[in-house]
């Protein structure tokens, strides 16, 4: 096993225009190849967070200017990233252009998505990818051993993308 040095967090801020798409998506990639992730996770993680930064800057702010926050960070072998606005939220359909797949793509992406209403109105997504591809040890012991007690306690049974007003978990084997 190949040890990294210990990366950062990240945390930016950038205009909820078109120009913001590119330096965000370069900018947590970047911090994916720092974090240890392979060649293939990198290109995940690039075009998730491209689909979901383009996803703020059409569909967050339709009558006024705002912004995109991205956080990063790794934990538990894992690499989470969330890309959050303050805008309108997410809202019924309608066609703004597109086949309306984004989301969809996203959750096919990641391991696990999770799609949060903000207090200020706005959307979070959450996306986590497992930096390690190889089988956990862990895997062997039975829930409520001490050795699964290491393991992130979140759901893996969801399959769906399921748009609920408070928060959706998406989980994907695919990767």
């Amino acid at each position: 096993m190949v040890e990294h040095a210990k990366t950062e967090d990240l945390q930016l801020s950038y205009p909820a225009v078109p120009d913001s798409v590119r330096a965000a998506r370069q900018a947590l990639t970047r911090f994916a190849v720092q974090a240890g992730a392979s060649t293939r996770l990198v290109e995940a993680v690039r075009l998730a967070a491209s689909e979901a930064l383009t996803n703020v800057v059409k569909h967050a702010y339709p009558d006024s200017e705002g912004g995109v926050q991205i956080t990063a960070g790794v934990a538990c072998g894992e690499l989470c990233v969330l890309i959050a606005d303050d805008g309108c939220g997410i809202r019924p359909h309608v066609s703004h252009g597109g086949l309306g797949l984004g989301l969809t793509l996203i959750a096919s992406l990641c391991d696990e998505l999770q799609i949060v209403k903000r207090s200020s109105g706005g959307t979070g997504l959450w996306l986590w990818f497992k930096l390690r591809t190889e089988a956990p040890l862990l895997a062997a012991y039975p829930r409520g051993s001490v050795a699964s007690a290491t393991a992130p306690a979140r759901s893996r049974f969801s399959t769906t993308t399921q748009l609920v007003p408070e928060s959706t978990t998406v989980s994907s084997s695919a990767t």
